[in-house]
């Protein structure tokens, strides 16, 4: 690719191996959308045959790790972002850079304060740095991932690495958007608080930005937990109410959150985000009960699901596609893939839709899409696209 931003990019990394001032980079968002290989973290490490460039290549349901020499390994970085990749994160302690190329070939470069602290020790068994420290993190002690001393509760080590890795999922969707000073963010259902706190923090601490956030939650003594933490915490910005999806009363809505809100309540969620023309939502649905009961095959697809689990699973597709094509007849690029499992439900799949300026070749597919899916498996209601009806939006 001959591009002196592209080349400017690839010698910064080149002088931040050679100075061992590399923290990670991140290359993702590939240019074949049907690929199951996702995204690429890259970051040195120390073996006994010398420094090395420790690639995990992250796929849909699992991860591969692989180490090169700094020679070989810059080889591979430049051909992923030539040929399968559109966007690159470099991180190091002086700067956060992000390498932005069109589908078109142009390219750009953005430079951020620093989003991450140097790393000292690159030895290969050195403890995984995590987006959420637990050192003086009070909400996590408050909540009881922690001791008094700030250090992990073992019985605790599942739910801190998915705060975690809840933030992992969410950082490059949130670093594509372009938000203002006191954007609003506000997670439906936000139960105990453990990934509404580490957003916060995540947006805060991490990327220096300053959301006006707000978590929604129809058990009052939840909301007063978490608006004690809050306060404890210096979280000013951060405050629960009482409400629930459908009612709670909301300014405006920049990034709109809901994770295992109950059948019917992901679709409230989505139409809540999309009305109020939110640049992210994210939904990990729960208990697909709606399509379900819409269900009347006629064609051959009736000897499938005649079998009571097929049908279960089949309507939970059906239900988590339809959402995203609707987000997409609005305007929305939407990705879905898997979450990990909590405590509290198997499921464990994540629907994430970045707003667009949504182009009328693709909207019109989408809405062809529903019609024939609807039709498919004779389904004569949606319950999102009922409601966009109901309140006469189109």
């Amino acid at each position: 690719m001959a591009n002196q931003q592209f080349d400017l990019f690839i010698d910064k990394l080149q002088s931040l191996i050679s100075s061992r001032e590399l923290i990670k980079l991140v290359i993702s968002n590939q240019r074949d959308h049907s690929s199951d290989l996702k995204s690429i973290v890259i970051t040195l490490i120390d073996i006994k045959k010398g420094t090395r460039l420790n690639f995990v290549y992250r796929y849909k349901t699992k991860d591969t790790t692989k180490n090169y020499d700094p020679g070989e390994a810059m080889i591979l970085i430049r051909k992923s972002l030539e040929d399968d990749f559109l966007n690159a994160d470099l991180f190091s302690g002086k700067e956060t850079l992000r390498l932005l190329i069109t589908e078109h070939g142009k390219v750009k470069i953005r430079s951020n304060q620093p989003a991450m602290k140097q790393v000292a020790d690159f030895s290969h068994d050195r403890r995984k740095e995590r987006v959420i420290a637990t050192e003086n993190n009070i909400y996590l002690r408050e909540l009881g991932i922690l001791n008094s001393n700030f250090e992990l509760r073992k019985e605790m080590t599942d739910k801190y690495l998915q705060v975690n890795r809840y933030i992992e999922l969410l950082e490059p969707f949130i670093r594509e958007l372009e938000l203002p000073v006191g954007f609003h963010v506000a997670d439906m259902g936000s139960g105990k608080g453990y990934l509404t706190f580490a957003l916060y923090d995540y947006l805060t601490g991490t990327l220096g930005k300053t959301p006006v956030m707000t978590g929604v939650e129809s058990r009052k003594e939840l909301v007063k937990i978490c608006n004690d933490i809050a306060g404890k915490a210096a979280f000013t910005n951060l405050k629960f109410n009482t409400g629930n999806i459908r009612e709670a009363e909301l300014a405006k809505v920049d990034i709109l959150i809901a994770l295992h809100a109950c059948d019917t309540a992901t679709d409230d969620a989505i139409f809540r985000g999309i009305t109020s023309g939110a640049s992210l939502i994210v939904c990990a649905p729960c208990c697909h009960k709606q399509i379900r009961k819409e269900l009347d095959v006629k064609n051959d697809l009736k000897g499938i699901l005649k079998h009571g689990i097929l049908e279960e699973r089949q309507a939970e597709i059906i239900t988590d596609g339809l959402r995203a094509l609707v987000m997409e007849a609005h305007g929305y690029k939407t990705k879905v893939f898997e979450f990990i499992s909590t405590e509290h439900t198997p499921k464990n799949l994540m629907i994430v839709g970045l707003k667009i300026h949504g182009k009328p070749a693709v909207i019109k597919k989408s809405l062809e899409q529903i019609r024939a899916i609807k039709e498919m498996f004779g389904i004569k209601m949606h319950y999102l696209e009922e409601l966009f009806v109901t309140h006469d939006i189109s």
